[in-house]
């Protein structure tokens, strides 16, 4: 392993979190707390589950990360996203009534479109040695950033649970039905957390090597499957229910690449400072678009082959997803051992996930930082099983509602991260007081982030398109709406918080 694997958490257990206020707040913890830390830190020093897992590597901590290990930041986002969910969310497409080559063309547009911001927001992760949501104080403020990692830490409790949801699927065929969905769901949400409860040592080894399995698996559902697909019939859409239909699809595609980058600088904090920024962001951005695009568009190929076996749509609607992945693959067999590898898809997204939310935890308050991570954990394993058994029987529309709604706060995200680092900080890493991530005196106030996101808000419900509610702008394209939510609030709230970040750093000056 090398040197910077080793030193993630080596140094973490005597370090506590400094800035302003904020030094020495682990010294004062007492009673329970103070066990409990006592705890983790001495599991630290034994097994590296990465302590202090918030606080600012700095570029002395860091060590020199060789080329192929680097590679890393590709094959991260590939294990992450080239899962059942991904193959699920491709079956979208077919329902809303497009056709194969329209479907197709969306999801690479879409994945590319959404995992762009996320590559530029993992370039901060090295520059500043700081996780995604204590590089966002920098923009947000202390204030209104507590509302972003609400908001991170239930995106990614909600992916988890999706991912918990197929993976049980596939588990529930491989027994021919004798394990519950519930069991499936805890079985792939127990492991993940074994895993996420070692830390960012372990995540990064796993997920370095877990995307090839799925890689091939997915090759073999196009070879077994594309002689199948549709690529005749053509949309009975016409008009403006084309195009509502188009945005909406795109709107949910978008979304599962772009909710990526409120914690994508948690997995660079150990690279050196000087490493490349174009590496960090095409690495990321393709590591992210290039395996959700194939996971996708598989999905899209056997759903559209649905037309011509209605064996396998029958299969689909009334069995679900596991069966229907093991009725399309030859021998049974065979079909049995892709459903079993397919399983593990579910744990590689939940690492990523439970690791991040609980990291978001910790940075909601100073006292929630005082709660050791792997509580945060612990108790993230609990929400996410709450949910995913809740959700288990209506996955289709959970994907199109939760996807969705994840794109449209991603979006003003990035727009008031981007604006702020671009036009206020002027792309230059030496304005930022990277000593002040912890004290908010010297943070910015958040006064223009919290009134642009605020505001962007009310752009989105104005045009966004769900199950459960209708903007009064995305109701206005086609018979069944069109999702126009990220483009409006794309553009409200970057109108609303360049001038009003204007103002504020010429009243209050930071």
């Amino acid at each position: 392993m090398s040197m910077d694997m080793e030193k993630v958490g080596d140094h973490s257990a005597s370090r506590v979190s400094s800035g302003g206020d904020g030094d020495m707040v682990y010294q004062r913890d007492t009673g329970i707390l103070a066990r409990l830390r006592a705890f983790e830190a001495n599991l630290d020093r034994k097994l590296g589950i990465e302590s202090e897992a918030i606080t600012r590597k700095l570029p002395e901590d860091k060590g020199h990360v060789p080329w192929h290990h680097q590679l890393t930041m590709f094959f991260l986002w590939a294990s992450g996203t080239m899962n059942t969910s991904c193959f699920a969310t491709g079956f979208l497409g077919w329902e809303f009534g497009l056709t194969l080559r329209q479907s197709i063309v969306i999801t690479i547009f879409g994945s590319i479109l959404g995992g762009a911001p996320t590559g530029f927001a993992a370039t901060f992760g090295a520059a500043t040695g700081l996780r995604q949501i204590s590089v966002s104080r920098y923009a947000f403020g202390w204030w209104p950033n507590k509302v972003i990692a609400a908001l991170n830490t239930i995106v990614q409790i909600g992916w988890a649970a999706v991912a918990c949801i197929t993976g049980g699927l596939a588990l529930t065929a491989v027994a021919d039905g004798h394990i519950s969905l519930i069991v499936g769901i805890v079985i792939l949400a127990v492991v993940a957390t074994l895993i996420s409860f070692v830390g960012l040592r372990a995540i990064l080894f796993y997920e370095r090597y877990a995307w090839f399995v799925f890689f091939i698996i997915f090759i073999i559902f196009f070879a077994e499957t594309g002689k199948y697909t549709d690529n005749s019939t053509r949309t009975e859409l016409k008009g403006a229910d084309l195009s509502g239909s188009v945005l909406s699809l795109l709107a949910i595609v978008y979304g599962s690449s772009a909710s990526w980058q409120t914690m994508a600088s948690d997995y660079y904090v150990h690279y050196p400072v000087n490493v490349s920024r174009w590496k960090v962001f095409l690495m990321t951005t393709f590591g992210i678009a290039i395996p959700t695009s194939i996971g996708m568009v598989a999905g899209c190929v056997v759903s559209f082959g649905m037309n011509n076996r209605p064996d396998w749509k029958d299969v689909y609607e009334n069995d679900g997803l596991g069966f229907l992945i093991q009725t399309m693959l030859y021998p049974r067999g065979f079909a049995k051992l892709i459903l079993t590898l397919l399983v593990l898809s579910g744990i590689n997204v939940n690492v990523i996930s439970i690791y991040s939310a609980a990291i978001s935890c910790q940075q909601f308050s100073r006292p929630f930082a005082r709660v050791p991570r792997f509580i945060w954990v612990l108790l993230c394993f609990a929400a996410i099983l709450g949910l995913a058994i809740g959700g288990r029987e209506q996955l289709s529309v959970y994907l199109q509602n939760f996807l969705s709604l994840l794109g449209y706060w991603s979006t003003q995200y990035f727009v008031i991260l981007c604006s702020e680092h671009v036009i206020f900080r002027r792309m230059n890493f030496d304005n930022y007081d990277l000593d002040a991530w912890n004290d908010p005196s010297r943070l910015p106030l958040g006064i223009a982030a919290g009134t642009a996101f605020g505001i962007g808000i009310i752009a989105w419900v104005m045009g966004m398109v769900e199950t459960w509610y209708v903007g009064p702008l995305g109701k206005l394209i086609g018979a069944f709406g069109g999702d126009i939510a990220n483009e409006l609030t794309f553009v409200v709230t970057a109108l609303v918080y360049i001038p009003a970040r204007f103002i504020e750093k010429k009243i209050i000056g930071r």
